[in-house]
């Protein structure tokens, strides 16, 4: 069994708590890891590394900094199966996904430094004469960075790499679930050169070591990814000192299915949607709404194809398409919520309940609900399981106004084969981002970004990037 410390002006040091937390295989219980409880005192001396080292950093060019992106995303790639392997077993992602999460980290670490050539400013026209107005782009300073369980990895990179290359330091606290994969790439990245105190990990909870460092009066930008109640708590946190804060919180994403839509491939893109990594994948489809004329068609062929997902260890040579909840907390709320549904009336066509099929893990059966009505707790609140709730709706005026009815906003999609229909469904769908004809992913040089409660900011792509940045505007008077 493995054990981390804390890695701090770059160097792995102790804990000053003694408490360690334990890090569990989902679909075996077994303990993998321990890493430390973590304190107030690491936090502090975290942040005062990171302060300490920013100077020197920002002084480097862009184009010198790039190049220990470059560099992280080679070690990622010379050791891409051992990282898959060690995210698969922390967190009970298939293999198969696992390894997709490590290699689109190392291309998000390149992507980044690419855009170290490209962080531009502006030449702003004066009313004087004999002035020039300067807009430059400067670095916020230290930016902490908050990761959550479900893709720990990916997530990291999303916050390291666009601060990094941007001129600022950077603490990342992971989660307590799904740490290893990151400490482990700490260990990598020791000989790459990288100056002590650019770049930090401090384990711990939220409460202690997370409000540590978003309280401190040293942190220019806090980039969270998690539950809108951490998202909460983050922004009275940052208030004490006015730091900036990026959020990206829950969601609720719908889809609509029109009767126009190629139902196979509607089919197969809300099923993947909802079944990744065991539906614990914040904008991916949450609601279903169909069209009346097709509901019956539709609601047959996903019932089928629901029954087809295979579901087994994550290591299992069977390509299975999904495995483990990640935690018995997740496994017991997803139960309750479909316990609750079935209360309020819902029927369960496929699934329903705990999977019998395994002696040890938090496995739960791809489950499809129908008899569903706007106002259920199924239908408002996020599930993060593999639970398929489906609607029917009459015109797409109605779907769209059911599709809103939603604190959330950061995902959604319709199906349909007219442009029109489409475009004016884009229009008024409230959401960060909208889906044609596919499934709910969206891409690197995209702008992943909440409407409503879903979050504050963004990241991915030039906007992303620009989180990370300040502005700073020079009146230059000449003579």
């Amino acid at each position: 069994m493995k054990e981390f410390n804390q890695y701090i002006n770059g160097k792995f040091v102790k804990s000053t708590s003694v408490e360690m937390t334990e890090v569990l295989n989902p679909c075996t219980e077994e303990v993998l890891a321990l890493i430390p409880g973590g304190s107030v005192a690491d936090a502090d001396k975290a942040m005062e590394a990171a302060q300490t080292a920013q100077y020197a950093w920002k002084s480097l060019t862009a184009i010198e900094r790039a190049r220990y992106l470059h560099k992280m995303a080679a070690v990622i790639r010379e050791n891409r199966f051992f990282l898959a392997e060690t995210l698969a077993k922390e967190q009970a992602k298939v293999i198969g996904l696992a390894q997709v999460e490590i290699d689109v980290t190392a291309d998000y670490f390149d992507y980044n430094a690419g855009w170290a050539r490209r962080i531009e400013g502006e030449i702003i026209q004066s009313d004087r004469k004999k002035e020039h107005i300067f807009l430059h782009k400067a670095p916020i300073g230290v930016a902490v960075g908050i990761c959550p369980w479900n893709f720990p990895f990916f997530v990291m990179a999303r916050k390291v790499a666009p601060s990094l290359v941007t001129g600022n330091t950077c603490v990342i606290k992971p989660s307590c679930i799904a740490p290893n994969t990151i400490m482990e790439f700490a260990k990598l990245i020791e000989n790459i050169g990288l100056a002590a105190g650019v770049l930090n990990f401090v384990c711990g909870s939220g409460t202690v070591v997370g409000n540590a460092l978003t309280r401190s009066p040293k942190a220019g930008i806090i980039s969270l990814t998690g539950s809108v109640f951490a998202g909460q708590k983050i922004m009275e946190a940052a208030a004490q000192n006015i730091t900036k804060v990026s959020l990206e919180l829950g969601g609720k994403a719908p889809a609509i299915v029109c009767a126009d839509a190629n139902m196979e491939l509607a089919v197969n893109a809300v099923v993947s949607s909802r079944i990744i990594f065991s539906g614990q994948v914040c904008n991916c489809a949450e609601r279903v709404y169909v069209e009346d004329s097709i509901f019956d068609e539709f609601m047959e062929k996903v019932a089928k194809k629901m029954t087809e997902v295979k579901v087994e260890d994550a290591f299992s040579t069977n390509n299975p398409d999904m495995s483990s909840m990640v935690s018995k907390d997740q496994l017991e709320k997803v139960a309750e919520m479909v316990e609750f549904a079935k209360k309020e009336g819902a029927e369960v066509i496929v699934g329903g309940g705990r999977s019998i099929n395994f002696d040890k893990g938090y496995f739960y059966q791809p489950t499809l609900l129908t008899n569903i009505k706007q106002d259920m707790q199924i239908m408002q609140e996020e599930v993060f399981g593999p639970v398929l709730p489906v609607m029917k709706f009459s015109t797409l005026d109605e779907a769209i106004s059911l599709a809103n009815d939603s604190e959330f906003g950061l995902t959604s999609s319709i199906f349909s084969e007219n442009f029109n229909k489409v475009m004016y469904a884009c229009d008024q769908l409230e959401f960060g981002e909208t889906y044609i004809n596919r499934e709910h992913f969206e891409a690197i040089q995209g702008f992943h970004a909440g409407w409503k409660k879903s979050g504050l900011g963004g990241a991915d792509g030039k906007h992303g990037m620009e989180e990370y940045l300040q502005t700073k505007v020079i009146y230059a008077q000449y003579r």
